[in-house]
């Protein structure tokens, strides 16, 4: 039974790994293509005041709304 626990970690471990590299990987590709820019996210805890501006616009989808009708 520990033999299989121990396979089941180290798989567990690598599943992890791969997948947290995969997460890293998609936020520096998102942030080199400009889709986002992560920079302003990282100021979020430093200015955080109720008179500040959004780090984004919040733009409504028309497709989303008609449905919704």
């Amino acid at each position: 039974m520990r033999e299989i626990q121990a396979y089941a970690y180290v798989f567990m471990v690598v599943l992890l790994a791969i997948g947290l590299y995969a997460y890293i990987y998609h936020l520096y590709k998102t942030q080199r293509s400009g889709e986002r820019d992560y920079e302003k996210y990282s100021d979020l805890a430093l200015k955080d005041d109720i008179t500040s501006t959004p780090v984004e616009e919040h733009i409504k989808d028309e497709k989303k709304e008609g449905a919704n009708r």
